[in-house]
């Protein structure tokens, strides 16, 4: 969770909020790769992209 509070301070301290809706779909599509890779949901995560 310290990763997560450097990050914030980050964006706060430099202004850089333009960064948090990439960061969060990065995360967003890490996400929904390993829950496809690693489930038996791949077969329907795999049409979203």
């Amino acid at each position: 969770m310290n990763f997560l509070g450097d990050i914030w301070r980050y964006l706060k301290e430099r202004k850089k909020f333009w960064l948090l809706p990439i960061i969060l779909i990065l995360l967003f599509m890490g996400i929904l790769l390993v829950i496809g890779a690693a489930t038996g949901l791949g077969p329907l995560v795999y049409p979203i992209f």
